[in-house]
């Protein structure tokens, strides 16, 4: 009965800040660090939050700050109205800063505090990554490569600085690569999803790219799909290709089990751009996938290369 009365409280972050009486829950460490696990691998996109490549003692730690980014993610998207985004993107804010000072109530930061004593994670990439979700509230185009690339400072890069920090990598030369595989897979993502970024108003192509081809906002929003969209999109897949190139030299910087996660990433990421190069570049008709059949391909190739490099 009592397992029952706390399953009741494993809430979906929507359905938890609109729940009467949740933020006057108390939690141990033990039932928050249940909650955050059940969160990462209830995803609703079945993403896998940790592989079984992963050391299990890290395994915690990743549902920890996994959750930690999907709160963040859902009070930006998930609430349906901007204002009361903003409002509990400062909420959140301001719990992240109780954490540091000492003071836990929200399961999230009870379970998250004992993974950032653990690895001495520094506030800053948990307080850019809520920087993000605000930006999108507010701003929904990029003028320039370097507008675009500034949002990704703070809504990709963070993320894997904390995986690094977990891991135990703290030096200047991992992050660096590691800013431009996670930026590079944000533009994946973003080329990947043209269609259902416009749905929420978003669009994440530079606009000034869009302008050197002659193609115009209203030609985007009616889905037109012309030569000069190909030679948008053309060019944007390009840079993300140059950015996951610049980055690929990071697993083997890695301890071998965290480099195939890593460099499988990549991989993934590159092979979203083949897949939109494969569609002719009309993201606008068709969103790309990879199948099951090449994730395994993907995973056999990175297994082999990364023993290669071993043996090397």
């Amino acid at each position: 009965m009592a397992g029952e009365k706390h399953n009741e409280r494993f809430l979906s972050p929507r359905d938890f800040v609109f729940h009467p009486e949740a933020r006057q829950w108390t939690w141990t460490a033990s039932e928050a660090q249940a909650y955050t696990s059940w969160l990462a691998n209830s995803h609703y996109e079945n993403f896998h939050v940790v592989s079984v490549l992963l050391p299990k003692r890290l395994h915690q730690d990743f549902f920890n700050v996994y959750a930690f980014c999907r709160w963040s993610d859902d009070l930006g998207d998930e609430i349906g109205d901007t204002a009361e985004s903003l409002r509990l993107l400062e909420w959140w804010g301001d719990e992240l800063d109780a954490m540091y000072a000492g003071q836990v109530r929200h399961p999230v930061f009870v379970a998250l505090r004992e993974s950032v004593q653990r690895h001495s994670l520094p506030r800053e990439p948990f307080a850019d990554l809520i920087r993000a979700f605000v930006q999108d509230q507010t701003v929904t185009r990029y003028e320039s490569w370097e507008e675009l690339f500034g949002y990704c400072r703070y809504s990709a890069n963070p993320v894997g600085r904390l995986v690094l920090y977990l891991c135990g990598y703290r030096d200047e030369e991992r992050q660096r690569l590691s800013d431009a595989t996670c930026t590079a897979l944000q533009l994946a993502n973003f080329w990947q999803d043209v269609t259902v970024d416009l749905e929420k108003d978003r669009i994440y192509i530079p606009l000034g790219v869009m302008r050197k081809h002659g193609y115009t906002e209203a030609e985007l929003f009616a889905l037109r799909f012309t030569p000069a969209f190909r030679e948008v999109m053309r060019e944007i897949v390009e840079e993300a290709r140059r950015l996951f190139l610049a980055g690929l030299p990071l697993p083997g910087l890695l301890d071998r089990r965290l480099a195939i996660d890593i460099e499988l990433f990549s991989r993934g990421g590159m092979k979203v751009l083949e897949k939109i190069e494969g569609l002719d570049y009309n993201v606008l008709a068709r969103r790309p996938v990879i199948t099951k059949v090449e994730r395994v391909g993907l995973l056999l190739r990175t297994l082999l290369g990364v023993a290669f490099r071993r043996a090397a």
